[in-house]
């Protein structure tokens, strides 16, 4: 996966561009706004983390012209601005995402995982757990052959479970991935979901899937039939 880094701060820029890499992504630097436009022209890439402060060309130009000219690229802005509005006009504008700074390179990383397997899904036609079918394209879930009538919460839960195969998912993992970003981490409402989901997925399976281990979430575990 590709990402153009679009910060003026150089050291910044750097740092992100550098921790990126350390996650195994290909990350490229832009510390201007007309920059960033001629290489996003020539050059494929699956996200770009953009300032909205630059030189050159404002990052909500920048933004603009993406939308009209690439609009299936993934924006996350990253800006100083933090005031209510700055975040509506940006996601308004077409960003997929928005984070201030200050900022944890931690929730960084956790955003742009989100908004790169959201990518992975639209690309992918059809992705299988055992035996359940993921059609991205038609936004359904098949087991064994029958399309599960799921909520679109329980939907997005087992799509991120799929996604995450042998990996234990926490619940802020859920929060992140399905709601708003500043929801309230000690809610029930995914416990609630899944544990809607897993009544569907027995009926389905004529088992639960779902394992779930205290300290580290929830994952999926598919019974082996021959």
């Amino acid at each position: 996966m590709r990402i153009l880094v679009v910060e003026d701060e150089r050291i910044l820029c750097d740092g992100i561009a550098e921790d990126l890499e350390l996650e195994k992504y290909t990350a490229d630097r832009c510390y201007d706004g007309e920059d960033a436009y001629e290489r996003l022209s020539v050059e494929h890439y699956d996200l770009v983390i953009l300032d909205l402060n630059l030189p050159g060309m404002d990052g909500l130009e920048l933004l603009r012209r993406i939308r009209t000219e690439r609009p299936e690229l993934r924006v996350l802005i990253l800006s100083a601005r933090a005031q209510m509005r700055d975040k509506v006009l940006g996601l308004d504008l077409g960003a997929d995402d928005y984070l201030t700074k200050p900022f944890a390179l931690e929730e960084l990383e956790a955003r742009v995982r989100t908004l790169l397997r959201r990518e992975f899904v639209q690309r992918d036609t059809k992705i299988q757990v055992g035996e359940l079918i993921l059609g991205s394209t038609a936004r359904e879930i098949s087991a064994r052959g029958r399309i599960l009538t799921l909520t679109p919460r329980e939907f997005a839960i087992l799509e991120h479970l799929m996604l995450s195969q042998g990996r234990w998912l926490s619940q802020e993992a859920f929060l992140d991935y399905i709601w708003e970003t500043d929801a309230n981490p000690f809610t029930n409402a995914i416990r609630m979901h899944i544990s809607a989901l897993r009544k569907k997925l027995r009926e389905a399976l004529g088992y639960d899937p779902i394992r779930t281990k205290v300290g580290q979430g929830y994952r999926l575990e598919m019974e082996e039939h021959p």
